[in-house]
């Protein structure tokens, strides 16, 4: 979706404090994502990839939406919104969690942040979790305040993230852990930032707390980096499928619940605390689930981009499922997809049928992540 002065989508889609700026650096084109604009397209795809595993690449993440939770009960209404165990959560953690609805279904798959004792961000995926957890907070008799702050977030991904944060804020900035946050300023610019991001690859959210200043950090990061070699990109779509990474509306939806998608991990049925969808998941793991994800290695050409439907998967015929997420990867120099399937046919070295923009091909049922599996890249 191209931007011009004459095309775009209305003021009802925003705009993030780093829109201009990635215009200036080069954005071709844009997509819609929580309501707002963001960059999809800066050139190259596979060059982008390329930028981001061999180096660094600077991208505007702003629509990572924040809901913040303040108040004397945040702590026990953020633990009713996820089935992930809290407990053990400290100030200055970051977490993966899933929101899950009464039916055990996904409705976000969020990194939750802690900043204080009573104080969170629950920085989003795409859906409107603002809403939701208004609205639970409505019913729940706990004293919580609700609502979207100025934060607006970029990521700071690849290889060389590290050294360009050393640049930016000293050495004492390379001690911080994987899945942590800190409260720094840059240049009288207020920060939070964290180890976290959706590549893969060791990596930094920086997220801005005064939407005057986009432009002016963005500028200052991009100068820091520059004997680093970064370059501005967008999400890598290659990357995060290789990395088996989930995107919402994509691979999990309402419909989907964590035991399908392999997340066990992040439900604790044995908590004592209550959420939103303990016995609807209880009885799912008791049952079991009907469909599974799975990798796939689709044979045949490159693919030119990825999938923008859901391709059907069929095994001797018969429809078993479907393709949520394919690319091609040039590092592994092989399509790769996730999918999910009927359960009984989620067999590793198994063969089905994909039919893929082009027509029907093989394909072969294999373990995800596709690379790096242990995630050693974004921890180390």
């Amino acid at each position: 979706m191209t931007q011009s002065n004459s095309f775009g989508f209305g003021t009802q889609i925003r705009k993030s404090p780093y829109f201009d700026a990635t215009e200036r650096w080069g954005a071709k084109g844009f997509s819609v994502y929580n309501h707002m604009y963001i960059p999809r397209d800066f050139g190259d795809p596979e060059q982008n990839f390329w930028n981001l595993v061999n180096d660094a690449i600077l991208c505007d993440v702003a629509v990572e939406r924040q809901v913040e939770i303040t108040g004397p009960d945040a702590a026990k209404f953020v633990q009713m919104l996820t089935p992930r165990d809290l407990s053990k959560m400290v100030v200055g953690q970051c977490k993966y969690i899933l929101i899950t609805n009464a039916d055990g279904g996904i409705l976000n798959d969020p990194i939750l942040l802690r900043l204080a004792e009573n104080h969170f961000w629950i920085s989003l995926a795409d859906s409107d979790i603002l809403l939701w957890a208004q609205g639970v907070a409505v019913h729940s008799g706990m004293d919580v305040t609700i609502g979207e702050p100025d934060v607006s977030p970029l990521q700071l991904q690849g290889p060389k993230s590290g050294e360009i944060m050393r640049a930016l804020f000293g050495d004492s900035i390379m001690d911080l852990k994987y899945y942590w946050l800190r409260e720094v300023n840059l240049d009288g610019i207020p920060l939070i930032v964290s180890r976290t991001g959706w590549s893969s690859e060791l990596g930094y959210e920086l997220y801005l707390q005064d939407g005057s200043r986009g432009d002016e950090l963005w500028e200052k990061i991009m100068a820091a980096g520059e004997p680093f070699g970064l370059k501005p990109g967008h999400t890598s779509s290659i990357r995060r499928i290789e990395g088996g990474m989930l995107s919402y509306h994509a691979d999990a939806d309402i419909n989907t619940n964590p035991y399908e998608l392999g997340l066990d991990r992040l439900v604790n049925l044995d908590m004592e605390a209550s959420f939103i969808g303990k016995a609807a998941l209880r009885e799912i793991k008791e049952q079991g689930v009907s469909r599974k994800q799975v990798g796939l290695i689709i044979e045949g050409a490159p693919l030119t981009g990825p999938n923008t439907t859901f391709w059907p998967v069929r095994k001797d015929g018969t429809a078993i499922g479907k393709v949520t997420s394919a690319v091609y990867s040039p590092r592994l120099e092989q399509n790769i997809a996730l999918a999910m399937v009927s359960a009984d046919e989620a067999v590793l070295g198994a063969t089905v049928e994909v039919t893929a923009g082009t027509g029907p091909a093989r394909a072969t049922i294999v373990e995800t992540p596709f690379f790096d599996p242990k995630k050693t890249l974004a921890a180390a």
